[in-house]
């Protein structure tokens, strides 16, 4: 019998290198150089900066730092050097998910695609709106302030969805259902018509994520034409750790149909909702984990996580305050963003 913990490896999305995160791939991974220079060497092929320098420069840049063809590649570094740094004479990693552009990561940690076709398909995706952005997203609670399933909420998110699809040359959908989070994805038209009919709150939802775009919505059916017709299906095969998509969907070892995984990776996640919430809610109840590690760079997974643990009571976790008491006492959300966290993860 192990005395290992099971754990669940969320990989994170596309916002998750900011400011505080400057230097963070020198700061944990200079011992990593042959990673590195993997995905350096695809970006040197394109002309494009190498993430040392991006991580390596003194000031942030935001408009550098969060454009696709930057953050992705910079994210997947830390991700992937984040997860080769969990202790695994502590954690059976018993499968892996992630949310949206963490999805190409998840594939590429739990072996569905080597590094070296990874840093290819995150660069590749991450650098296809180098030219302009395709719309843009926009994110808002879902949840009260005790982090609980608020049922008003929602009705008003998917009713606003509905109206402003009436109104002219607006589009207008869900694109990432993120814990107590939407995440709408749309053309200019409709998040503006959005911004005017959501009522405010906190004083800043809601909030448009900057350069972002319409992500996992039909606004993206070019984009994943152009994916599958620069990446071949060859790059792609099983996984070695199970994996859990953005429909809940398991992926496998031994039973993943691998053009299925390449039609869902390069189409079906680009173009429809993302449910992050269903892939959290999967992961505890197909593998019941001790702990869900959630590697860097940043934290900001952690609140989307923790309000999916507590819409389904696990961990007999009700509201917030639960929650905080309980990652005071026997944390089971291990964010290897945070310090303290990351000590008890490696």
């Amino acid at each position: 019998m192990s005395n290992k913990k099971r754990a669940i490896v969320i990989c994170p999305g596309r916002g998750t290198y900011n400011k505080e995160e400057l230097g963070y791939l020198t700061r944990y991974h200079a011992n990593k150089q042959a990673m590195i220079d993997v995905i350096d060497a695809d970006r040197k092929a394109r002309n494009q900066l190498t993430i040392a320098e991006l991580d390596g420069a003194e000031k942030y840049n935001m408009r550098q730092h969060t454009a696709g063809e930057n953050a992705s590649s910079l994210i997947y570094a830390c991700a992937r050097g984040d997860f080769l740094d969990i202790n695994r004479d502590e954690y059976d990693i018993v499968a892996v998910t992630g949310n949206s552009m963490g999805w190409y990561i998840a594939c590429a940690v739990a072996g569905a695609i080597n590094h070296e076709n990874g840093a290819k398909l995150i660069n590749t995706m991450g650098s296809m709106m180098t030219n302009g952005l395709i719309g843009g997203q926009a994110i808002y609670p879902i949840v009260d302030d005790n982090w609980q399933h608020c049922p008003e909420r929602f009705a008003l998110v998917l009713n606003a969805i509905e109206i402003i699809n009436q109104q002219a040359e607006c589009e207008l959908y869900a694109s990432i259902q993120l814990g107590g989070y939407m995440v709408f994805g749309g053309n200019e038209a409709a998040l503006k018509a959005l911004a005017q009919h959501l009522p405010e709150l906190e004083n800043r939802y809601p909030m448009r994520l900057f350069n972002h775009a319409a992500f996992h919505t039909p606004l993206m059916n070019d984009i994943a034409n152009k994916g599958q017709q620069q990446l071949s299906k060859n790059l792609f095969g099983a996984p070695d750790i199970p994996l859990i998509d953005g429909e809940g969907t398991i992926w496998q070892p031994h039973s993943t149909e691998v053009s299925d995984l390449y039609d869902y990776t390069l189409g079906t996640q680009v173009r429809e909702t993302y449910n992050f919430s269903k892939a959290i809610e999967v992961s505890i109840k197909e593998f019941a984990p001790d702990a869900l590690i959630i590697t860097g760079p940043g934290a900001t997974l952690g609140g989307a996580v923790a309000q999916t643990l507590i819409a389904h009571n696990w961990y007999d976790l009700t509201d917030k305050a639960s929650f905080i008491e309980r990652q005071k006492a026997d944390p089971v959300i291990l964010a290897m963003g945070m310090e303290a966290q990351r000590k008890i993860v490696c």
